[in-house]
């Protein structure tokens, strides 16, 4: 076997990185590791003397730079929707995804309550990218579904709902979101989003 020196461990470390980017759902996350994986394979450009690899890594990291302050910026194109409860798209967007929304959210069942009248659709760039239903009780909005798509998690949806795009509740007359723990990856989403634990539940009373 020939002797690897530290300039093919860089290459293997750039090539390991670019396919670990190509397996990953969320698209901030594989931006954020395709654009490790092009400084790396930029750095191996330079060990090497390749005015190709740097260039063409340098090109490459430069696209998935911008590709995340899109992302992660201020400009994000970010909404949500009121949709009948009924609706025979939001009936399909939850059984699609309800395996994934039941390693969040154990207690999901379809379909959806009766008596669970307020439901959002919730958007990026004017694609679905989420849901949330809920039963109304005056000012209260008792959570009995909150997901977003695995692509867009790292996208801040939920906070921006909650902070920016609450004003979605309060013009139904929503001042207090209750919702379950749910698994401990939800629950550490609800604290990220602002609420905070009340006995079993966790609670947000929104900002007039």
């Amino acid at each position: 076997m020939p002797d690897v020196d530290a300039v093919d461990l860089v290459g293997y470390a750039a090539s390991a990185l670019v396919v670990l980017s190509l397996t990953m759902t969320s698209v901030v996350r594989l931006r954020a590791i395709g654009l490790l994986g092009s400084t790396t394979f930029f750095v191996y450009g330079l060990l090497l003397g390749s005015v190709p690899i740097v260039v063409t890594n340098l090109a490459v990291g430069a696209v998935h730079t911008w590709f995340l302050r899109q992302e992660l910026g201020l400009k994000r194109d970010l909404g949500a929707s009121r949709i009948d409860p009924d609706s025979p798209f939001l009936a399909d967007f939850v059984d699609f995804h309800l395996a994934d929304i039941r390693s969040f959210q154990p207690d999901v069942t379809t379909p959806i309550a009766a008596d669970c009248t307020f439901s959002l659709l919730l958007l990026r760039d004017g694609l679905p990218a989420g849901a949330l239903v809920g039963c109304q009780r005056g000012e209260q909005l008792d959570v009995t579904l909150d997901y977003v798509m695995r692509a867009y998690r790292d996208s801040r949806l939920g906070r921006w709902l909650f902070g920016p795009g609450a004003r979605v509740f309060r013009d139904a007359g929503i001042s207090r979101l209750v919702s379950s723990p749910g698994s401990d990856a939800h629950r550490a989403y609800l604290v990220d989003a602002g609420f905070v634990a009340d006995g079993d539940h966790y609670v947000l009373d929104l900002a007039r």
